[in-house]
C-alpha cells in the first residue's frame, strides 16, 4: 500500500510538471531513474519526468541560468560511482581552474588531437550545441543530477539540441576553435550556472572515479582565484553538511596591480614576502607586471 501512495504521488507530480510546459515530445523529457512497485507480486517500472529537464532549459545561452542564485553550500548527488572519460586516451592535463592570464579560466584543459571523438562523461540530455565567444564550437549536456558539463574549442558536431545521449556516447570532435593557442578540449562543470573545480568533482588521475557519490560544494571550488592553472589543488572531499560548513581554507587576498607597483613593494603592504607572492602565482621575481594584474596574497 505504502509503495502505491508513493507511486502515485510521482506520477502526479510528472502530471502537473507536464501541465506547467507543453511539451512537444514528453519522451524528450523523461529520466532514465526507475521507480519500482509490486502489484500482484509482479514487478512494474515506470519512468517519471526529470524536472532538470525543463527548468531553464535554454538552447540559445551556453548558461541556462544567467539570472538565477544558488545559495553555499549545495550539494551535489551522483548515482554512479564512475564516469567515461571525454577523450579516448590518457589524461593529460594542460592547464587548470584558476585565474589566468587576467581573467577567469573557468574549466580545465585536456590535450588531444584535432579530430578526436569527444564523448559526453555522464548520460544526460544536450542542452546547447552552436559557437559562443571565446569558447569557440561548443556542446552543453545537462545530466539527471542538474550538473551541465561543457566540451568546447570543437571542431564538430555529432549530437544535436535535445539529444539523450549515453555515459561515453560521442557527441562531438576535438578541435581548437574560438580563443585557443592549440588542439585541446576545454571541460567545465557546472551547477545551475556556478562554475566547479571540475577536479573536486572528477578524478582524471585515476579510473574516471567519481570522488564521492554525494558531494558540498563550498565556494573556495567554485572561485578561480583559489586555484593554480600548473599544479592541482589539494582536495578535499567534503560529503556532509556538517563538513561543509566545518570547512575553512585559508583564505587568500587578491591584489590588484596599480601604476607604480613592483613586487616589494606589494609584499610590504600586505606583510609578505617576495617569493611568498612569486610562489603562489608561478611569477619570477624579475617577471613584468601588469595594471589590474590579480595576485593572490
Amino acid at each position: 500500500m505504502k509503495n502505491k501512495i508513493c507511486l502515485l504521488f510521482i506520477l502526479c507530480n510528472s502530471i502537473y510538471l507536464i501541465g506547467q510546459k507543453k511539451l512537444e515530445n514528453a519522451e524528450d523529457y523523461i529520466s532514465y531513474l526507475k521507480i519500482d512497485s509490486i502489484q500482484n507480486d509482479t514487478v512494474v517500472k515506470k519512468k517519471i519526468i526529470n524536472p532538470y529537464f525543463i527548468e531553464n532549459w535554454d538552447t540559445i545561452h551556453v548558461n541556462a541560468y544567467r539570472n538565477s542564485k544558488v545559495k553555499f553550500p549545495f550539494e551535489i548527488k551522483f548515482s554512479d560511482s564512475t564516469y567515461a572519460s571525454p577523450i579516448p586516451k590518457k589524461h593529460v592535463i594542460t592547464s587548470r581552474y584558476s585565474w589566468r592570464r587576467n581573467r577567469p579560466h573557468r574549466g580545465i584543459d585536456i590535450d588531444l588531437v584535432t579530430g578526436d571523438s569527444v564523448f559526453s562523461i555522464l548520460p544526460g540530455k544536450v542542452r546547447y550545441v552552436g559557437r559562443s565567444s571565446g569558447y569557440g564550437k561548443t556542446v552543453v549536456v545537462r545530466h539527471h543530477n542538474a550538473l551541465e558539463t561543457v566540451y568546447a574549442h570543437l571542431s564538430g558536431y555529432i549530437a544535436k539540441k535535445n539529444d539523450i545521449v549515453t555515459k561515453g556516447q560521442a557527441i562531438a570532435l576535438g578541435g581548437s576553435t574560438g580563443r585557443s593557442s592549440g588542439s585541446h578540449l576545454h571541460l567545465e562543470t557546472r551547477y545551475k550556472g556556478i562554475a566547479i573545480n571540475p577536479e573536486y568533482l572528477l578524478d582524471f588521475q585515476s579510473d574516471c572515479k567519481i570522488r564521492s557519490k554525494n558531494m558540498w560544494v563550498t565556494r573556495d571550488w567554485a572561485t578561480t582565484y583559489y586555484h593554480s592553472p600548473r599544479k592541482q589543488s589539494k582536495l578535499v572531499t567534503l560529503d556532509s553538511y556538517e563538513k561543509a560548513l566545518a570547512y575553512k581554507k585559508r583564505k587568500r587576498k587578491v591584489y590588484i596591480v596599480k601604476s607604480g607597483d613592483t613586487l616589494s613593494g606589494i609584499a610590504y603592504k600586505n606583510h609578505t614576502s617576495i617569493s611568498r607572492i612569486c610562489k603562489t602565482n608561478k611569477i619570477r621575481k624579475t617577471s613584468t607586471l601588469r595594471i589590474g594584474q590579480k595576485l593572490i596574497i
